[in-house]
Formats: structure tokens, sequence, C-alpha cells
């Protein structure tokens, strides 16, 4: 009798394995065979949630009538929070019942986003540099994702010049993330205006991914704060990298009714609601003072120094007004590209900065170093490099 091998799908072909999950494994093989990689590649915070968050999950866990099952649009406190801190930190009043969708982790909102807009075949505009999900998101579903470029010399903004210019007809959605990831850039009212003009002279999904805002430099800024922004946009927002929760996996989805719905009817299909004792926790530490986040950008602003030491060891070039938990710096011209500069740094020096190159074009000659580890590891790796 025949067997007939069983293929994967075809969307499964479209993409790779995420890098970081390669390369993870590999350092994991490098340390347990004795050779000690310090890590600088991985934004995965190294701190702990404010006390009262911990102490709303102990709380939380020991209530019998927590542990069941969950509503797909979040437990009230948990949407209520969120409306409240999009108030307070960012001038947005969002309504908890209709325009708040809570996430397992903003990543998921990205999938969650393109299934409710995306049809086979629809444009995606994507930037280079960016974050990798959004274009391997997009082909799972089977669209088109279309670079645009952000560089250096226009301050990694959108060109809109250039996107005027080109062929606009079958794009549906634009993604862009502000503070930027990788490059620290903060976002400013014009570009939101631009975008969201943008998007309704074209009738274009805009989707603001913000997740650093609250460990940036100056005041927050959401794209829901520009007049008329919810008709043509959304944004995600995460509890991982500003209160230190990267585990738990909390985010949200903030826009429209009626785009939130239509996300929803995707959700409730794939997952069957959050565990309310981090629901309760993470309300409680969208209650955190202001003194506590105070505290937090002074620990990243301490280690972000050592990091610019550190690279200007390695003869790179950054700018010094970048913002976030990561330090986006370009290397030596004399460095053949950011994978070989990397893995030198890697092989000679132990200790791991990702190249930029995996977060498309524009990143071939940059590298991306983590603030997300102690200082004391940060001085370690500095001693590493000089030696």
């Amino acid at each position: 009798m025949k067997i007939v091998k069983i293929q994967p799908a075809n969307r499964v072909k479209v993409v790779d394995e995420y890098y970081f999950s390669v390369k993870l494994a590999e350092i994991r093989k490098l340390n347990a065979a004795g050779v000690s990689i310090i890590n600088l590649g991985i934004g995965n915070p190294d701190l702990a949630p404010s006390e009262n968050t911990i102490n709303g999950l102990k709380e939380a866990v020991e209530n019998p009538s927590n542990h069941g099952y969950q509503s797909y649009t979040g437990i009230p406190e948990l949407r209520e929070a969120f409306a409240s801190f999009y108030k307070d930190r960012y001038k947005v009043s969002l309504n908890s019942d209709s325009e708040i969708l809570p996430l397992l982790g903003s990543k998921e909102g990205i999938m969650h986003i393109s299934l409710a807009f995306l049809n086979v075949g629809d444009e995606v505009l994507v930037p280079n540099p960016a974050y990798p999900a959004y274009k391997a998101v997009a082909s799972l579903c089977e669209a088109k994702s279309v670079s645009y470029d952000l560089s250096e010399e226009n301050d990694w903004f959108p060109d809109f010049e250039a996107l005027e210019k080109s062929d606009l007809s079958k794009v549906k959605m634009m993604w862009v993330n502000y503070p930027n990831m990788p490059t620290g850039k903060l976002a400013t009212k014009q570009l939101f205006e631009q975008l969201i003009a943008f998007g309704k002279k074209h009738g274009i999904l805009i989707v603001n991914d913000n997740p650093y805002s609250l460990i940036s430099a100056g005041e927050p800024i959401s794209i829901l704060s520009i007049d008329g922004a919810k008709e043509v946009a959304i944004e995600l927002n995460s509890l991982s990298k500003s209160h230190n929760m990267a585990g738990w996996r909390v985010g949200m989805i903030g826009g429209s009714a009626e785009f939130i719905h239509a996300i929803l009817r995707v959700k409730s299909n794939m997952d069957s609601g959050m565990f309310k004792p981090i629901q309760l926790a993470a309300a409680e530490a969208l209650k955190n003072p202001n003194d506590w986040y105070t505290s937090q950008l002074k620990i990243y602003a301490d280690r972000k120094a050592i990091g610019q030491q550190i690279l200007s060891e390695l003869d790179c070039t950054f700018d010094e007004d970048s913002s976030g938990m990561f330090i986006w710096a370009k290397i030596p011209e004399s460095a053949e590209s950011s994978q070989v500069f990397s893995e030198n740094i890697l092989k000679n020096k132990h200790v791991f900065i990702t190249p930029g190159f995996i977060f498309g074009s524009q990143g071939e000659r940059f590298i991306r170093l983590s603030l997300a580890n102690s200082n004391q590891l940060l001085n370690e790796a500095l001693n590493r490099i000089k030696n």
C-alpha cells in the first residue's frame, strides 16, 4: 500500500521560523557547552512588575471563583483600567465597553487584526526596518506585504511623497510602530496627523503598534489622540515592556466599536479568555503611580549610558536622543554586514547583539542592543569587548 506523505499547508512554506527562536536555541547550546554568552539581543525585561501588581495576582489566585473560563472581551475591571490609563497617559477617551479589546499580548493582536481585515491578495504597507511579525503574518493571511522605507536621512519617518507616487489601489492596511522599534525614534503629533490624513485619503487602515511609549523619554503620545483618528486607525498596546510583564501576556487593541467588533469575531474563535487573576493583576499594574514609571525611566537611562559605551568600543555610531529599551547603532564602514559583525562579536567576545538585517534591508548596516539587562551584565559585556 502506498503511503502518501502529508504536507504542511502552503502558508507554512512562506514564513521562516522566527529568527530569535533559532538564535536563542543556538545560545542555549553554547551555554550548555560551557561558553558563557551575554545576551544583549532580546527585549525581555529583567525587572519585576510593581509590588501592587504581584499582590493583586496573589490575592486573585486564592479566590476559587477566579479559575473558570472568562469572557472573550476581558473582564470589565481590566477594560476600565485600560480606559483610565489611556485617559491619564495619552489624553484619549475610549469606551471601555466597546472600544477596548484585551489581548493575550499584542503579538496575538497582529494576527487577529490581519485576519479580521485582510483578504487574499490585499496589500499591506510594512515599514522597513520593522518588527518581522508584520510581514510574516501578512504572508500567513495570503496578503502581500509592500515595503516602505524608513531611513536615517528622513528621521525614520515614512516618506509620504514616495508613498503617494506608488500604486496604492490594493493597499488595505498600513503598519506603523512609534515609538519605533528598532530605531528608537519618537513620533510627533504632525507625523500622526499625516498618517491619519493619508489613511482617510486612500481608505487604508492605519495600525500603530505602541508598546514602548512608557519607557521612552518625553510625553507619551497615541495615534488615537489625533482628531478623527478612530475613523481609520487602531492602536495596539502592551504591558510586556512598560510594566515588566512580558511572560504574563497582556495587551490590548483600542479603536472604534466597529473595528473592535470585527476583530472580536476572529478572536472569539481562537481562545477562551485570559486567566482572571492575571487580568485583575494587570488592572492593578495600570494604576501604578507616576513615581514607579519615573524609576523605570531612570533605570533605563543608566543602562543606556553603559550600552552607548559598548557601542562606542565597537566603533558604532548612534543617535544619543533615541528612546526605548534598545539602542540602534550603525556599524563601521569596514564591517562586511550586520550579520557578520554580530557573529564576530558572538564568537570572539561571547556577547550577542542583534544584527539589523533581520528587521529588513534598511537595517543591514545597523545592530540593535537591548537594555533589558542589569548594569552588572552590561558592564561585564563592556569589559569583554574592551579586552
